[in-house]
């Protein structure tokens, strides 16, 4: 019986390790539908898991700030946030903004991110970018350790997947991306 009662303890022990060192990586995602996005980072928030923003993470992508705790997120040198304000297509087939989405958007954000927005003048259609050490000033910056930096085909498929998902890929972007 004790050795029963070991052997559960030692395997939910072992099950607890490897989730809590789960990493989720977004790089290149350009956005998509807000409500997309709020599904998807309702389960990531829930997960526990540490978020590494290594790439551009625009438009939809960016409620990640909101949705994840902030000492769950880290950014990476390359990380580049992209905001502008929600928009729909109008009758005529051409995007219009919308008010309501914008400020749902907005809403969503850290005070600080808020912050820097309008001191850009506010979510409007055109893309503002924050990244470099304005926003490693409001993020902690990622130390990828052996772990998360070891190239992927040298570590075995379970390795891969306890310690990091790429589960925030790209959708099809909706819009064109912005020069930097």
């Amino acid at each position: 019986m004790k050795f029963l009662t070991g052997l559960l303890a030692a395997v939910l022990l072992l099950a607890g390790m490897g989730a809590s060192h789960a990493v989720v990586r977004i790089a290149e995602d350009r956005g998509g539908r807000i409500g997309t996005y709020v599904d998807r980072y309702q389960g990531l928030r829930s997960s526990g898991e540490t978020v590494i923003i290594d790439g551009l993470c625009a438009s939809a992508c960016t409620i990640v700030l909101g949705a994840v705790s902030h000492d769950k997120i880290c950014v990476t040198s390359h990380a580049s946030l992209g905001f502008h304000a929600a928009w729909d297509f109008g009758a005529n087939g051409r995007t219009i903004t919308n008010p309501e989405a914008t400020q749902m958007l907005y809403s969503m954000y850290p005070s600080p991110v808020r912050r820097w927005i309008a001191q850009r003048g506010g979510l409007k259609p055109q893309m503002i970018f924050l990244r470099g050490k304005q926003l490693m000033a409001m993020y902690r910056p990622c130390y990828l350790d052996a772990q998360a930096s070891t190239p992927r085909s040298s570590l075995s498929r379970r390795d891969r997947a306890s310690r990091q998902r790429d589960v925030i890929a790209p959708e099809p972007a909706a819009l064109a991306r912005q020069p930097d």
